[in-house]
């Protein structure tokens, strides 16, 4: 038996493979094809389109699949979520689609977009939003280079955003966020309750949980004489509780813990002040809680 699974191509592709990587999966492909191999008899995977995706895995031509929250929500898709995914091309951060107009419009509010033109991937998102604001504008598809659209040829533009960069190198600025999205592991809501598949799909989900988990820490580990241990620990803001071990040597032992890679700068010197030595720090692929 086989889980069809369905990944993004595109620009999440990299980010995907490198997230699989971690937490276990090797996959490999070649520039042209769409059917990468992996290193489990037990997986198929296609690369398709995130805007495609979540039809797919509702018509169940796929078992389980990676999107975005926003196309499940743009396709309307009744599928299961399994797993909510922060990650993307810039960084584990979510995605925004938000409404965008030219510097100096007067449209300052979803209210001024009443008779208005509006140009967006995203339609259905789009008429959601207006419906949900009581506006009625006319939505046109964009086939990309959306954000050149305004104020030429459209009033405003929903588009989706990471960071603004683009948006503001157009002149454009936001005025409202449309929706927040991240990336979703779906599953056909068959194939959720078959047994198998469910149980394999759980196992991806953990791995790729536990994947992401790690991103941000690293793993800290030193050598502490027994009359520094109190010291050392309350240095250390560890998961839970840092591991003890003894060491070979009498009045030493070893401690061993896992924190955010953000802070090591500012404790390490601590660390040291405190007593510890041989100090090191290494990567992390994987954190199960």
């Amino acid at each position: 038996m086989q889980l069809k699974l369905g990944l993004p191509k595109g620009s999440l592709q990299e980010a995907t493979f490198k997230m699989f990587k971690k937490a276990g999966y090797s996959i490999s492909v070649g520039s042209r094809s769409y059917f990468p191999s992996i290193d489990d008899s037990e997986i198929k995977i296609i690369l398709l389109r995130a805007q495609e995706m979540s039809r797919y895995v509702e018509d169940g031509v796929l078992d389980c699949g990676l999107t975005g929250k926003d196309w499940i929500m743009e396709n309307e898709s009744n599928v299961t979520e399994v797993l909510d995914l922060v990650y993307g091309k810039q960084g584990k951060n979510p995605v925004r689609w938000v409404l965008a107009v030219p510097n100096g419009s007067d449209i300052k509010t979803a209210k001024d977009l009443q008779g208005k033109r509006i140009a967006t991937e995203v339609v259905g998102l789009t008429r959601q939003y207006l419906e949900k604001n009581g506006v009625t504008a006319d939505i046109e598809f964009s086939w990309g280079a959306t954000e050149v659209k305004a104020p030429s040829l459209v009033d405003a533009i929903v588009e989706l955003t990471e960071t603004g960069s683009s948006l503001k190198a157009n002149n454009l600025k936001i005025i409202d966020t449309v929706v927040e999205s991240t990336t979703k592991l779906i599953a056909n809501n068959d194939s959720w309750k078959d047994p198998w598949k469910k149980k394999k799909m759980q196992t991806i989900a953990l791995l790729l949980k536990a994947a992401l988990s790690a991103v941000s820490k690293v793993g800290l580990k030193m050598n502490v004489a027994e009359k520094n241990l109190k010291k050392v620990t309350e240095v250390l803001p560890a998961l839970k509780r840092p591991t003890i071990s003894s060491l070979s040597e009498d009045g030493w032992v070893a401690v061993e813990t896992v924190v955010e890679e953000r802070i090591v700068r500012e404790i390490v010197p601590k660390l040291k002040d405190a007593g510890a030595e041989g100090i090191i720090e290494y990567p992390l692929n994987k954190v199960i809680l």
